[in-house]
């Protein structure tokens, strides 16, 4: 069975087939009766038929660990706790539905896929099925192409008042998990890691050490709300900085003779 990533993930010896059993036997559960019945209904006459049927082919791949439908439950958890902020709630929802509606890590030959790419294909699934008025379906578009750069998306265009806000505050659920537990977040790592078993690990390990060291870089502005800033900027750097460290050590003892 395959190890998952380094010793610091210890506490968590799953292997990626367990990753996606227990993936496939949560998918259609109750957690997905209650994003339907708290979420999609109120959205379902915003799309053309099959568009549920198409979201929940994506978030149940087999291939996925972390971006599945309970990453999309943790998002909408969090946004109902800062229900008071958005203009367009109903914006944001979207957006969350559909932001990562196609995840694949790797191309049919085997080589790396840009993340940018599944953002793309994402927002242009949703540009698919959406029967929203041209400016609405605009906005939810650009809240989905905001995900393929964090730190450097800003509103373009302001499609309705408090757009930017909303566009801030979606970004910072979507990084939310950042600022879980210790735990959590050693376990969201771990999922996400079996998503790309077919990377190496010194691979893997550089390359998110590199993505770790740009959001903790002290002049990052990690959440741009005051309000998300003031509950998770804290959990989420010391998180951060403790997994480049381990990772780095990790890196280290496996680039060694």
């Amino acid at each position: 069975m395959e190890r998952l990533l380094s010793a610091f993930l210890t506490l968590l010896p799953r292997t990626r087939n367990e990753y996606m059993s227990e993936h496939m036997r949560h998918s259609h559960g109750q957690g997905n009766r209650e994003i339907i019945k708290n979420y999609w209904m109120p959205l379902e006459g915003s799309h053309k038929i099959g568009a549920w049927e198409v979201l929940d082919a994506g978030y149940s791949e087999h291939n996925r660990a972390y971006h599945t439908w309970d990453h999309i439950a943790v998002l909408f958890e969090k946004l109902t706790a800062f229900s008071d902020l958005p203009a367009r709630t109903d914006i944001i929802a979207l957006s969350i539905f559909w932001h990562d509606a196609v995840y694949k890590t790797q191309n049919q030959d085997g080589s790396p896929l840009p993340d940018y790419e599944n953002v793309c294909d994402s927002a242009e699934l949703f540009r698919q099925y959406t029967l929203l008025k041209p400016s609405d379906a605009d906005a939810v578009h650009d809240m989905i192409m905001a995900t393929a750069n964090h730190m450097q998306a800003r509103a373009e265009k302001q499609y309705y008042p408090g757009f930017a806000g909303d566009l801030d505050l979606f970004l910072d659920l979507d990084l939310s998990s950042l600022a879980s537990s210790w735990e959590e977040f050693a376990e969201d790592f771990a999922k996400i890691r079996s998503e790309f078993f077919r990377i190496s690990e010194i691979d893997f390990c550089s390359k998110q050490i590199e993505i770790l060291e740009n959001f903790a870089r002290d002049e990052v502005q990690l959440y741009r709300r005051a309000e998300t800033r003031e509950k998770w900027r804290e959990a989420a750097r010391t998180n951060l900085k403790r997994c480049i460290a381990e990772l780095t050590n990790r890196l280290a003892e496996i680039s060694s003779p």
